[in-house]
């Protein structure tokens, strides 16, 4: 937009507000299957689930945002005038739309890049990539139940791509753009790759200048190492979590930041172990900015912020890429990463001082920070955007 560009952005009416808010026109599709108020009630059912029911739960929420998309988005954009489209990895209906339409697109990998290779193992699972014979059928078996699980989309898709005498796809990457494919990863935290295409490019986050300020009571901090913990917008719900970082965190000497995002009511918030400071919503850039360590479940987001500011990382990974996400900071040193299946407050305590007490976490975290900057971030990607488009 500051180039001179128009973007819509196109969704189901409940993300209307937010997308104003952020200065982008909004054109609201899927009246008749997603009204007003369905998100919310999907998303609090969401946080009640964890792994494979939650999985489930995500695909079958996608295959119907997929058949909405397909099936109002071609007459909006028309209507629009609309002559290119920046469509997310994890959506393929942005590409069978674009192809349709005969409009170029670009992909933006806002999650992990889920370009798939032998040897790097599938998103959702917490395997290291390794260069034997096994773990290539491993991965391969692992490609081969994502696919299974994911039919409810690929079916939904392949049935309008027939309808518009279009080739079916028989894997994702046929739903990439073949003029631009943008991570918001830099590339030291990616798995090592062989086979991305040239038009591939790593950018690191993408991310707006800090936002207005988010009140927050800086007067509390106490000057003591601060944690900061977090589990993002789908998750945070979890009192238990929380009582455990809660309980981990009372021995230590540092002060513990907890953000929930509305998930937690007052009373359980004044429950929590110790004397953690506890807000529903913090400006966590700002904060981060003066963290010592980050608790986290692993959301890609609040992953890179921390790493943006060499802040290392203990994670608590919980469902859909989160184990994947952990493992590779893990493999970077840039922190430590512990299954939810074996967590309690005593182990997530003496995790939390060894990455505290040991340089090379922190070394590690600095080292990504590093590689963040130099990526190019927004500016390179919307270069690589209006490049390709043209």
């Amino acid at each position: 937009m500051e180039r001179g560009h128009r973007v819509s952005f196109m969704h189901m009416p409940d993300v209307a507000d937010r997308i104003r808010r952020e200065g982008l026109e909004f054109i609201p599709i899927g009246h008749a299957d997603h009204p007003k108020g369905s998100l919310a009630q999907s998303l609090t059912a969401l946080g009640q689930m964890k792994g494979l029911r939650a999985l489930r739960f995500t695909i079958a929420a996608v295959a119907g945002t997929t058949e909405m998309m397909l099936r109002d988005a071609p007459l909006a954009i028309a209507d629009a005038g609309i002559s290119a489209l920046l469509a997310d990895q994890m959506e393929p209906a942005g590409g069978t739309i674009a192809e349709h339409l005969g409009i170029p697109f670009v992909t933006v990998c806002n999650a992990l890049a889920i370009n798939r290779e032998p040897h790097v193992p599938p998103p959702f699972t917490p395997w290291r990539p390794r260069e034997t014979w096994w773990a290539h059928l491993r991965n391969s078996l692992g490609y081969a139940a994502s696919d299974r699980l994911t039919q409810p989309i690929s079916r939904v898709v392949n049935r309008y791509r027939r309808a518009w005498n279009l080739k079916a796809l028989d894997s994702p990457d046929d739903s990439f753009s073949p003029l631009a494919q943008i991570s918001q990863q830099p590339a030291l935290f990616d798995f090592p790759r062989r086979r991305l295409p040239a038009h591939f490019h790593y950018v690191g986050p993408l991310r707006k200048p800090l936002p207005a300020a988010i009140p927050f009571p800086w007067e509390r901090l106490d000057g003591r190492p601060l944690i900061y913990a977090s589990l993002g917008t789908l998750q945070n719900s979890r009192f238990e979590l929380f009582r455990c970082f809660a309980e981990a965190c009372r021995e230590l000497d540092a002060q513990l930041v907890i953000t929930h995002g509305g998930g937690l009511t007052d009373a359980e918030s004044s429950r929590l172990p110790g004397n953690p400071l506890v807000v529903a919503y913090a400006p966590q850039r700002e904060v981060m900015a003066r963290a010592r360590l980050t608790l986290t479940h692993a959301g890609l987001n609040t992953v890179l912020d921390s790493l943006t500011f060499g802040v290392p990382l203990v994670a608590v990974p919980i469902t859909y890429e989160q184990p994947a996400i952990a493992e590779r900071v893990r493999r970077l040193g840039a922190g430590e990463a512990i299954p939810l299946a074996g967590l309690n407050a005593h182990n997530l305590r003496e995790i939390i001082r060894r990455v505290l007490s040991t340089d090379s976490y922190l070394d590690n975290a600095r080292r990504v920070a590093d590689a963040i900057r130099e990526a190019g971030g927004v500016g390179k990607a919307a270069d690589i955007v209006i490049d390709a488009i043209r």
